[in-house]
């Protein structure tokens, strides 16, 4: 199992790479008056736009650029602005490099900026015009387009560098891929500080302050609901909850795998991340 989490953009990327991305179609979901989201090959990206500038959330990968601004332009909105990375993973900031060059200002978390310098398993150092320039150890607000869009960083979960978008006057919340939504089980990269208890832990501090009208982006998914991210928060801390009673239990993974404790909640069987690769994760972090 650690073999196969030593590189994110492998199991992340991989498969997506080795599709024609010249035939991807960016698709646009408006979710609030001057908030959007685009889905394409890659993470789920997050659009703001309004007199003060484009903000985009995640940029997928560097052939998807210029689609990936036709889309922006046809919102209506000016060219990228700003860029906020929610983690380092390269179907998350693939298009850095571009935007880079295109003068858009690059924020994110401060392990951002270390891990995609240094590079990793699939993931190479990344161009200087790639790294973010604004980096954070907590978070930071924007004040733009008639709202304070809040960043604010969520400690070892899918990664060590993970941030959630939350748009304050939309009733938005981008949570980059501590969320996905039932096309797969959670991956957490234990090679980039990933730790699944800050799952949990992500989950319930967007709970917090979401409610039933809040539209929820997750790294990849369609576009959710508070109750979504309850369920998948349950879903999550119960097969902690299984593998560790298992382990208490004296059993082995093999026969915790067996019990099949990642079944049975709506996820597709098929997604990147299976059942057993999950409940391998969960044995190794919590043995």
């Amino acid at each position: 199992m650690r073999h196969l989490l030593a590189s994110a953009a492998l199991i992340v990327s991989g498969p997506v790479l080795a599709q024609d991305l010249s035939k991807v179609e960016i698709k646009t979901e408006q979710v609030a008056p001057g908030v959007a989201v685009l889905f394409g090959a890659g993470g789920n990206i997050g659009v703001s736009y309004g007199e003060d500038g484009t903000i985009l959330i995640d940029d997928q990968f560097a052939p998807l650029t210029e689609k990936i601004q036709t889309a922006v332009s046809t919102l209506g909105a000016q060219p990228v602005k700003f860029l906020v990375n929610t983690h380092w993973h390269y179907d998350h900031t693939g298009g850095n490099e571009n935007l880079g060059k295109a003068n858009a200002l690059i924020m994110a978390h401060d392990n951002v900026r270390v891990r995609m310098a240094a590079g990793q398993g699939n993931q190479k150092p990344a161009a200087k015009l790639a790294l973010p320039v604004v980096t954070y150890a907590d978070g930071l607000k924007l004040h733009l387009n008639g709202e304070e869009v809040r960043v604010m960083h969520m400690p070892a979960g899918h990664t060590d560098g993970d941030s959630i978008v939350h748009w304050t006057k939309s009733n938005v919340i981008h949570m980059g891929d501590l969320f996905f939504l039932r096309m797969s089980l959670p991956f957490v990269d234990a090679s980039s500080g990933g730790n699944v208890r800050g799952v949990v832990a992500a989950a319930d501090k967007v709970l917090a302050i979401a409610d039933d009208q809040t539209k929820i982006i997750p790294g990849h998914g369609p576009v959710a609901t508070k109750a979504d991210l309850q369920l998948y928060r349950n879903m999550v801390a119960e097969i902690i909850a299984k593998v560790e009673s298992g382990i208490k239990a004296g059993k082995t993974l093999e026969q915790i795998k067996a019990e099949r404790p990642a079944d049975g909640y709506g996820v597709n069987p098929t997604g990147f991340i299976t059942a057993d690769k999950f409940v391998e994760t969960v044995f190794d972090m919590v043995k």
